[in-house]
């Protein structure tokens, strides 16, 4: 740039360089903060450093010292007040050549500014020339910013890393979705500040808004909240079943920045339509982009507790499962950030990977978002912590309450299942398409006494602890379903149910076996087969009871579901209380790539 009459002639904001020295990319300048940049002004005249030379940034309306969102720095060095925030400074770079006016600058903004887009100028005795303008990023190789993350190969995957899989399918069936991230495509710079200015905070007072975004805590949750369009103008509407003509089905979207791309087409209203996994890899190209360290996890028999009491009740009858409104989801896919939570009162304890979910389900302070919950709060059943912990919490640990509905209504609790919620949490693997699991970092190995003992302390937290579970009783009867053969979409399904007395009784049971379509969130659509059958079972032997299911009877039923829950419930003639249940849940639908676990098991 040349302005003409001013002591500053020429100038050069080092793009290529300094985005290169940022591990950022564009034609722009983007730097990361409490990291130096370059920055040239060419004088019309030898330069001295007494001389007066002051900068002045500003982001947000109105800018601000005591928001953090202006600071002028520089010769004569400006008397700050107490309640000035996020202070920048420069220094005269040694590539500096003052005698022939080359005035070199090594810029750096704190470790704490807000992050966004800012204008920059220059002032000196001949007056003030403006240089354009700069974004600023969270920076996760400054070990002073709230997202410091210590390893480079951690930081490659979850900043840098354009592309990756999403885990989907069952806990006994695990495939891999690729994804496009993009987070350094071209638009994606004026999508991501856009996706900030139009959240409903921002509109009602964009100077606290602003100045808040030198948080990572906060600038998450907004995120969260913005991905979907719940009572704001966010990015995606969410649909799980019905027609999807007019827009794009879940499955059909392969990246993020065709849907950012199309949100910001049509002026911020909504794209339609994405399910979890959608909302969560886009949730992460945001948060890539920003430079908070993201990662999707996948939890596979992932519950929905929608009151906090941490448990689930599931009624059943002859015809199998009953509509419900929590539910068991055979895979919910949310997203990990990386930052410290000084918030939380408790020193590091808390600092880490922290669940941040953008899938509409329950109110988190009156919006549509949920988190940042800490990961080792979860893993220690610390229910009262921000932000959405006992949800969390839930999600991965939750007991199964079963009842039994006689004809009546009249209902039976036939057992607590403890060991079914959160099983096989997933992720990509560190420098390989390969899953991580990373079940031991949100809970104790299942049925463990330290996973009993932190599911009873939260239970105590949340003051909803059922006496009746302190004895749970005995299963006298072990049933299992199995696969006889493949399962293959549009061929008939052959399953085996094996049972087995477990004491010395014998046994005449009614048994009644049913198939009905699910949704992959777990919601039941329509009863397929139901059979029942008078089975004796001798004291120590195994039966095994055939179940087959005709394409030509559940074929007409699967539209718009992709998944199968067959449920058998087995109800002892002489003992009408003794009633026993198994399931399992069976995809149809192909996936593309079949993942393997990856031999290092994360443990951060």
């Amino acid at each position: 740039m040349i302005k003409i009459g001013s002591l500053i002639r020429k100038w050069d904001l080092h793009c290529q360089v300094n985005n290169t020295a940022h591990h950022t990319q564009e034609i722009q300048l983007i730097v990361r903060r409490g990291q130096p940049f370059l920055l040239s002004l060419e004088m019309s005249q030898a330069f001295q450093t007494f001389e007066t030379l002051v900068l002045s940034v500003e982001t947000g309306p109105p800018p601000s010292e005591r928001h953090g969102t202006r600071s002028e720095f520089g010769n004569p060095s400006p008397m700050y007040t107490s309640d000035v925030k996020a202070i920048w400074r420069y220094a005269f770079d040694k590539s500096a050549n003052l005698q022939r006016g080359v005035v070199t600058l090594s810029v750096t903004p704190p470790a704490d500014a807000p992050v966004g887009k800012y204008s920059l100028s220059a002032k000196t005795e001949r007056g003030k020339t403006s240089l354009g303008t700069l974004v600023v990023l969270f920076n996760p190789w400054c070990s002073d910013d709230w997202v410091y993350l210590p390893d480079e190969r951690e930081r490659q995957e979850y900043v840098m890393n354009e592309y990756g899989i999403v885990c989907v399918g069952t806990s006994h069936s695990i495939a891999g979705r690729p994804w496009d991230f993009g987070q350094f495509e071209e638009e994606m710079v004026d999508i991501c500040l856009k996706l900030l200015d139009v959240n409903p905070k921002y509109l009602r007072d964009p100077a606290d808004d602003v100045s808040a975004r030198c948080n990572p805590i906060y600038v998450s949750r907004v995120i969260s909240a913005m991905i979907n369009s719940n009572g704001d103008q966010g990015v995606l509407v969410g649909r799980w079943h019905g027609d999807y003509s007019d827009g794009v089905t879940p499955t059909r979207w392969t990246g993020s920045v065709d849907i950012l791309q199309k949100w910001c087409k049509l002026n911020c209203h909504p794209v339609k339509y994405g399910q979890c996994w959608v909302f969560a890899t886009v949730m992460c190209s945001v948060m890539r982009f920003f430079g908070i360290p993201c990662r999707v996890v996948t939890n596979f028999e992932s519950a929905h507790d929608e009151n906090n009491s941490l448990t689930i009740d599931r009624v059943y009858n002859k015809y199998g499962m009953k509509g419900a409104e929590e539910s068991i989801w055979n895979f919910h896919v949310w997203v990990e950030g990386w930052m410290k939570r000084p918030d939380l009162m408790k020193g590091t304890a808390y600092d880490g990977w922290q669940v941040l979910d953008p899938t509409p389900q329950e109110l988190s302070e009156g919006t549509h978002c949920c988190g940042p919950a800490p990961v080792s709060g979860i893993l220690q059943g610390e229910v009262n912590l921000k932000y959405d912990t006992p949800f969390v919490f839930s999600e991965v640990n939750a007991d199964i309450i079963k009842w039994m509905e006689s004809d009546n209504g009249s209902r039976r609790k036939i057992y607590s299942d403890t060991t079914r919620v959160g099983r096989n949490i997933s992720t990509k693997a560190v420098g390989r398409y390969m899953r991580d699991d990373i079940t031991n970092s949100y809970k104790h190995r299942e049925g463990s006494k330290d996973e009993r003992a932190v599911f009873d302390r939260a239970m105590c937290r949340v003051n909803s602890k059922d006496d009746e579970d302190e004895n749970r009783p005995v299963l006298k009867v072990d049933m299992k379903i199995e696969e006889e053969t493949k399962i293959v979409s549009g061929q008939d399904i052959k399953l085996k149910l094996k049972l087995r007395s477990k004491d010395r009784t014998n046994r005449k049971m009614d048994i009644y076996i049913n198939a009905q379509a699910m949704r992959y969130n777990g919601i039941t659509t329509s009863n397929i087969h139901n059979s029942l059958q008078v089975q004796e079972i001798l004291a120590g032997t195994d039966v095994i009871i055939p179940i087959q299911i005709p394409f030509s009877k559940y074929g007409r039923y699967m539209v718009g579901c992709d998944s199968m829950k067959v449920s058998v419930m087995a109800v002892d003639q002489q003992q009408q209380d003794d009633i026993f249940e198994t399931e399992t849940d069976i995809v149809l639908e192909g996936s593309p790539i079949i993942i393997k676990r990856s031999p290092r098991v994360a443990t951060r």
